[in-house]
Parts: C-alpha cells; sequence; structure tokens
C-alpha cells in the first residue's frame, strides 16, 4: 500500500471510532512518507484522545 492509501485507511478507520488501528494506519502512513498528511491527522486524533479519551489512549 501507499502512504495515502495508508493515510485513507486511517481516516476510514477513525470514522468508524476504531481510534487504534487508525493511529497504526496513520503511523504506516508516516514511515513511508514523513510529509504525508497523516502527520496532522495522526496529531489531531492524538490531541482529542488525550483530551476526551484518557482510557482509550496511553502515549
Amino acid at each position: 500500500m501507499t502512504s495515502y492509501e495508508y493515510y485513507q485507511q486511517g481516516n476510514d478507520y477513525r470514522r468508524k471510532g476504531d481510534f487504534q488501528q487508525a493511529i497504526n494506519s496513520y503511523l504506516e502512513a508516516i514511515a513511508l512518507d514523513a510529509d504525508s498528511p497523516a502527520v496532522e491527522a495522526k496529531q489531531m486524533l492524538d490531541d482529542i484522545l488525550n483530551f476526551y479519551c484518557k482510557d482509550y489512549y496511553n502515549p
């Protein structure tokens, strides 16, 4: 898969509420392309989870 495909997959998981899989997909996209839009998407998801859902995510 390409970086963009992982990014899109992460977006799909995020819409379904599967935040851990979304983060994993974003990390794969970032590993392939450090300038991927997944960088910003993961940061936003991290911020949301850190603020609202401390039980879901523990960095």
